[in-house]
């Protein structure tokens, strides 16, 4: 197989493979990228078993058909260090030779043939919303959604499809993250999708797609991109009990001033208590040191008593972060009790730090 392409197309394509390789054992063959030629085209590889990418490229010349394949990381860190001009790459052997003009590298190759496979959208439902309302929504839940928790199901965000809605859902357990899609569904389902596959989504898909989905797998497709990741096979807990079924009192905050307010202590803590009153709300940082940080805005709670909260700024700044309007509401019943910020249909609720 020989093919040859300007450095910033083989660059660029093998950037966005990195995320999708096998990274602690490099004797793995999903350790490697898998080039592959198909009519003029060709196709691109990478996964770790449990996440996988595809690309279709005409953007390479094809001198001769074939696959090989090429440890991801070295692959890369080659192409780096040539010149912005054309590149070869040919297989030669079990030898993959990179050439530019005077410079030469050799790797060495896997079997083409023993490449993992991929998944395929053949017989599978496919989900019927909105992708690109999906995509947005995920990035809105995806601060809330844990990294390392040993229940691996909080590792992931809940999509629950339901019959006239469908939930987006994340947690750290010390905050729960729900967006809401309006929309009629002909059928109820609940996966959960690990983090690692909902950022790289994110990264990876700005117009429309396809997504389709099993017990094991979820895939995504496009006209260049085929994308796909194990599903977190558990039960995620029941979010809409943590739902409060009433509050006190709402209050209209305004974004802008909460975002400075709330910056401005954190330079000293991340944990805050806000105190409200019927016509300002006071920041004070919680440290253990002898270091203070103070600041007020003015805002008309419609308060009659003062009422005081504390918690981890990072949970507000995350929520703040996603929304596009001027103001949130906040909605509280006890100081030692969950609270609400929400904006249309995103929400998220945050446990208070409790003394």
């Amino acid at each position: 197989m020989k093919i040859k392409a300007n450095k910033q197309i083989i660059e660029s394509l093998l950037i966005n493979l990195q995320p999708f390789l096998e990274k602690k054992d490099a004797s793995q063959i999903t350790s490697h990228i898998l080039f592959k030629t198909n009519n003029d085209k060709c196709i691109v590889k990478a996964t770790d078993s449990e996440i996988g990418l595809k690309i279709i490229t005409d953007n390479i010349t094809v001198e001769e058909e074939g696959a090989f394949t090429a440890n991801g990381k070295k692959l890369l860190d080659i192409i780096r260090i040539l010149k912005d001009d054309e590149i070869t790459l040919e297989k030669l052997d079990d030898t993959l030779v990179i050439k530019q003009k005077n410079s030469k590298f050799k790797l060495p190759t896997f079997d083409a043939n023993a490449y993992p496979s991929f998944p395929t959208i053949e017989n599978k439902p496919q989900i019927t919303l909105d992708s690109l309302t999906l995509i947005q929504n995920l990035k809105k839940i995806s601060p809330a959604i844990d990294t390392n928790n040993p229940k691996f199901e909080l590792n992931g965000a809940l999509i629950n499809i339901k019959n006239n809605s469908t939930d987006l859902v994340g947690t750290d357990t010390r905050r729960l993250a729900i967006a809401s899609i309006e929309g009629n569904n002909s059928e109820e389902i609940s996966i959960i999708i690990p983090k690692k596959a909902i950022l790289e989504i994110q990264k990876l898909f700005l117009d429309e797609i396809n997504i389709h989905f099993d017990e094991t797998n979820l895939i995504i497709s496009n006209e260049n991109y085929f994308f796909y990741t194990r599903l977190i096979n558990g039960k995620f807990p029941d979010y809409q009990r943590i739902i409060p079924s009433s509050t006190k009192f709402q209050i209209v905050l305004p974004k802008k001033e909460m975002i400075e307010a709330i910056k401005m202590i954190t330079t000293i803590s991340q944990e805050i208590k806000m105190i409200l009153l019927s016509n300002a709300i006071i920041f004070e940082s919680l440290s253990a040191d002898n270091i203070e940080a103070k600041t007020e805005i003015e805002v008309d709670t419609g308060l009659d008593d003062k009422f005081e909260i504390s918690f981890n700024s990072k949970y507000l700044l995350d929520f703040i972060s996603q929304i596009n309007t001027n103001d949130f509401v906040m909605e509280c019943n006890e100081s030692s009790l969950p609270f609400i910020v929400k904006d249309n249909n995103f929400i998220t609720i945050i446990m208070p730090i409790v003394a």
